[in-house]
């Protein structure tokens, strides 16, 4: 057994108080993890390191949409602390390997147990958790990439117990088989294999604890009993718990280590935390997550401000989730045992939400982890025959509509990110384009997606027209003339459903005729009746970001298409349909930035030259939709999307065309951005007379130079320099009014 040296801990923790204290600058400080926990932002309060599989965290044991991460500000129990999360998605799934600490034996661990706590008794920063329980255990929880570290201070006079209640479920999810074993008095190892949202999922973990057990007991739906070392028959459902002498004031430590391919890789990542110093593991994870704040630093004396954006940009580090092992070993959803030939595996794409703003964001800050990122969904193409949808696991959900993980692949490749085959990675993204299911067969035969041989057949339209213009310019770029001119004629199929009589975007039958009935602001998850995927005919008819001007024409004039923009922030904010989906939340007239197909329209008025429309409408959602409380997301955090947003608007740009490597300037709101770029280099965003008023840009300069355009290419951003913007509270209208200066369009 390995003993703690509470000396060398006590001097650890005085070192690292001293080092703080000289890093003046510490950015994690920010970080606040319970934003987004409440309402529906649906993210997780617990311990992680950036990009991490393991994600340690508190469970309450409600089931419900609003605890798809397994745990909502709103709830005061909790029922476990289990190693894997969801972050602000609309599903869910996972929370793996569920650990409980007890004062005293339940009858039945495959039952959940509620122990109750008050949240002035709870405290979470980068990489940390704490909960004082009212049962009297006090929790702290820390994490490596592949391993979580547990301290328990349980009440004197109590004997320990912790239980392992790996039959624990959320929502859809469900154990089919699980395994625990008895290795000797230190430790134990186990696996998990479910069902869920994700069909076919496996996690094998291994646990090491720093005081002896002292009996093993295990549970299934009928049976309880004491097990021996090394003594467990390889079937059925089992649980766990696990007993100890009495602590006597001391803390009982574990820690407790994932792998997607065995127990014996789950004994190796243990070793990720070699000893029971918790103070130096806690301090190593927030270091990684000092790292991840630095590489954009943001100057205001607003201590508010700041904590949105830490903790956004703190969120855009969470997913995708590590899945490989350390030698990048990993067992696909098929039970392939696998290898990545470079690099580590990748899980959790949630494509339809990440394309539009979060991925970019990863070609400016995460430029070393992007060819991973990259040649993970081309694993999964190779895998599967096809790019992933949505991603768990390595399983296909097929969860939203689009072939998303295109665009994504697309940006990277056009933005030129080393390590990627870009010849691969057209061949993969033209397996996808060429499916024969989603409708994509009756999208080529018909050039748009019928309603009557279909569902949400206007966003699927949508969605694929987008996918196939990043396919063209993909094609384009390696020299390929004929898949060029294929996929850029596919780019204009939303021509085809746009109705000039309405002004709106709309479903037809494969007729050519209109489907009726017609209403705007109608939505519902009703498949018969569902003509768009969460949302209606007001936000997806701005869905066109790569011919903004094209869709604009449509109205006659760039005045009445800026004119229908204006009516989309101003209409009611009424959404029909008895079974409208939850997720067209917060919302401006019919601008939903609650949900991700809306996050590019703000930016829309900068393609016809009235960017001073988009200055405004982006510093108000800024405003209205980001707070530094539980309830700071206007709706699901989308895996990071919601964040990126965030994350980009407030330093100044946001890239409306996913892949079109421009980043249109909204309204920045700090004083200063240093956005620190590979090769050592900086681009310093500046704004003079800043204010909560003075949202409008008055000009701007690049390098000292007078700089005209309304929006900067990716280019010019990571060669580093100096934008500065002179900011008022009244419009010029002049900014960005000339057409050279207006953002790229394809007409």
């Amino acid at each position: 057994m390995l003993s703690i040296n509470f000396r060398n801990s006590l001097l650890f923790v005085i070192l690292a108080l001293t080092g703080y204290a000289a890093h003046a600058q510490r950015l994690t400080r920010y970080i606040d993890p319970f934003i987004g926990t409440g309402g529906h932002g649906h993210t997780f309060p617990g311990a992680c390191v950036p990009f991490g599989m393991v994600q340690l965290s508190p469970d309450n044991g409600s089931q419900g949409w609003d605890w798809c991460s397994g745990y909502n500000y709103s709830d005061n129990v909790i029922t476990g602390f289990s190693h894997m999360h969801l972050s602000g998605t609309g599903c869910g799934d996972w929370t793996d390997i569920s650990v409980m600490p007890l004062t005293a034996p339940i009858s039945d661990t495959s039952k959940f147990f509620r122990v109750s706590f008050d949240h002035k008794n709870e405290k979470a920063s980068a990489g940390y958790y704490y909960v004082r329980m009212d049962n009297g255990i006090s929790v702290g929880l820390t994490a490596t990439e592949r391993c979580g570290l547990h301290s328990y201070m349980f009440p004197k006079g109590v004997k320990p117990l912790l239980r392992f209640h790996l039959t624990y479920m959320m929502n859809w999810d469900s154990a089919t088989h699980t395994y625990i074993k008895y290795i000797n008095d230190s430790t134990i190892t186990g696996y998990r294999m479910s069902r869920g949202w994700a069909r076919t999922q496996r996690v094998y973990f291994a646990a090491r604890v720093s005081a002896p057990i002292r009996k093993m007991y295990t549970y299934d739906n009928n049976t309880h009993q004491e097990v021996g070392q090394g003594n467990l028959n390889d079937s059925g459902r089992y649980n766990g718990v696990l007993e100890f002498a009495e602590m006597n004031g001391r803390p009982l430590m574990m820690k407790v280590a994932l792998s997607n391919t065995s127990m014996d890789k789950a004994l190796l990542a243990l070793g990720e935390i070699p000893g029971w110093n918790f103070e130096k593991v806690r301090t190593a994870a927030e270091a990684k997550w000092e790292a991840e704040m630095a590489k954009m630093e943001v100057t205001t004396s607003d201590e508010k401000l700041k904590r949105i954006f830490y903790t956004a940009l703190y969120h855009t580090c969470i997913a995708p989730s590590l899945y490989s092992d350390a030698d990048g070993q990993y067992q696909n959803a098929n039970g392939d045992m696998l290898r990545m030939k470079k690099g580590q595996r990748y899980t959790v794409f949630s494509l339809w939400d990440t394309f539009r703003g979060l991925h970019p964001l990863f070609t400016i800050t995460q430029q070393q982890r992007l060819p991973d990122l990259m040649n993970s969904m081309m694993a999964f193409c190779d895998e599967t025959g096809l790019l992933p949808v949505w991603d768990l696991s390595t399983f296909e959900t097929n969860c939203m509509s689009g072939y998303h993980a295109v665009p994504v692949l697309a940006d990277a490749v056009l933005k030129n990110t080393p390590g990627i085959d870009a010849e691969k990675a057209l061949e993969c993204m033209k397996k996808s384009a060429m499916q024969n299911i989603r409708g994509t067969q009756w999208y080529r035969r018909y050039g748009y997606v019928p309603q009557d041989s279909a569902w949400q057949t206007v966003t699927k339209t949508l969605e694929y027209a987008y996918d196939d213009w990043c396919i063209a310019q993909v094609a384009k770029k390696l020299g390929k003339t004929a898949d060029h001119d294929l996929y850029m004629k596919k780019a204009a199929a939303y021509k085809l459903l746009f109705d000039k009589e309405t002004g709106f975007i709309r479903a037809r039958n494969s007729d050519g005729k209109w489907t009726e009935p017609f209403d705007p602001y109608f939505t519902s998850t009703d498949g018969s009746k569902s003509f768009y995927e969460e949302g209606n005919a007001w936000q997806y008819t701005f869905f066109v970001p790569h011919d903004i001007r094209g869709l604009a024409k449509g109205y006659g004039s760039y005045d009445r298409f800026t004119e229908m923009l204006d009516k989309l922030f101003s209409t009611s904010s009424e959404i029909k349909g008895e079974q409208a989906p939850p997720d067209v939340s917060g919302l401006i007239g019919q601008y939903a930035h609650g949900n991700e197909p809306s996050h590019h329209i703000a930016y829309m008025y900068s393609y016809v030259g009235q960017s001073w429309k988009t200055q405004k409408w982006a510093r108000t959602i800024i405003d209205s939709m980001y707070h530094d409380h539980p309830e700071g997301y206007s709706g699901n955090e989308d895996c990071g999307q919601m964040s990126a947003w965030g994350v980009l608007s407030m330093a100044g740009f946001y890239p409306a065309n996913a892949s079109g490597g421009e980043y249109v300037f909204g309204s920045p709101v700090f004083d200063e951005v240093r956005i620190k770029l590979p090769g050592g280099k900086t681009m310093k965003i500046a704004t003079h007379n800043n204010g909560k008023d003075a949202c409008y840009i008055q000009s701007v300069t690049l390098n000292g130079k007078p700089y005209t355009r309304s929006y900067i290419s990716h280019t010019t951003l990571m060669q580093g320099g100096e934008l500065v913007f002179e900011m008022g509270t009244t419009p010029n209208k002049q900014f960005g009014k000339d057409e050279k200066d207006w953002p790229s369009s394809v007409n």
